[in-house]
């Protein structure tokens, strides 16, 4: 009896120390990489939602809070910054991927490149550290924008509300052209003054539009016709937001360039291809 009651000790004591020890990564940013809602049978995905796809879950464990619409303030306004940091243990992770909504005009999100918006930035890393967690800056994705003239840059959550015939009729060329500017400069600098890791998703996801190409990129966003999709019979026009294969792709790219940028993370690493 006394050597089974050690045995059933000892099994928790293991099981303990394993679930101690799963390493989080929590991702805060906005709609791009954010969970959705999936109720209604809407294709539309945030990397985010992929990234554990690509991670072995019993060693590292990925904990989305980024959310549809915020930027780098205004998620620190609204108390989920708190959030993040009252679950953050020592060795845990932290991506910090914001200024798809930075750049807009409204008060309550609007911060600029190279004042506001890299002080908050570092707010995040310093907090980040001081928790004993381990920062991970990234700057915003691309916009699909191979528009030959300029695009006025509409708020990209008003998007889900236009249908394949409202949506504006642009030429568009053969080179992607970038929407972010100093938004994705920033970050950049930001790591490279606090030493943190860094993310540049901008290349990365700049690359993979462009080699997919004007036709080939409509595959990751919410590009549908009417009646090609169940949840949208009138059809979308959507090239800021992913859909189920657009987010496990740009996910993809991101987990390997994570492991590179950290490589410690490496052996839990492994590549999936997407299944719908």
């Amino acid at each position: 009896m006394r050597k089974i009651l050690f045995l059933f000790v000892a099994l928790v004591m293991l099981t303990s120390f394993t679930r101690d020890h799963v390493t989080t990564i929590f991702i805060i940013g906005d709609s791009t990489a954010a969970k959705k809602d999936l109720s209604k049978g809407s294709p539309e995905r945030g990397w985010g939602m992929a990234l554990q796809c690509f991670f072995d879950s019993a060693y590292v464990r990925v904990d989305n809070h980024a959310v549809n619409g915020r930027s780098s303030i205004s998620f620190i306004n609204e108390g989920r910054w708190n959030k993040v940091l009252s679950l953050m243990k020592p060795g845990d992770y932290v991506i910090i991927q914001f200024g798809h909504n930075d750049e807009k005009p409204g008060l309550d999100r609007h911060t600029d490149p190279g004042s506001t918006f890299d002080y908050t930035l570092a707010k995040y890393v310093r907090e980040t550290r001081e928790k004993g967690g381990i920062p991970i800056i990234m700057n915003p994705v691309v916009r699909r924008n191979f528009a030959q003239k300029p695009m006025h840059t509409a708020d990209d959550e008003s998007l889900r509300n236009t249908t394949f015939a409202d949506a504006a009729k642009v030429v568009e060329g053969d080179s992607l052209i970038d929407t972010h500017k100093l938004y994705a400069v920033a970050p950049r600098d930001v790591a490279q003054r606090m030493n943190v890791h860094f993310v540049d998703a901008t290349k990365i996801t700049h690359d993979l539009e462009q080699s997919l190409g004007v036709e080939g990129s409509k595959k990751l966003h919410m590009w549908y016709k009417p009646g090609e999709h169940p949840a949208l019979p009138d059809g979308r026009q959507d090239n800021t937001h992913y859909n189920q294969y657009g987010a496990h792709v740009v996910a993809g790219r991101l987990a390997a360039a994570l492991v590179q940028e950290i490589p410690v993370l490496a052996k839990y690493h492994h590549d999936v291809e997407f299944k719908e």
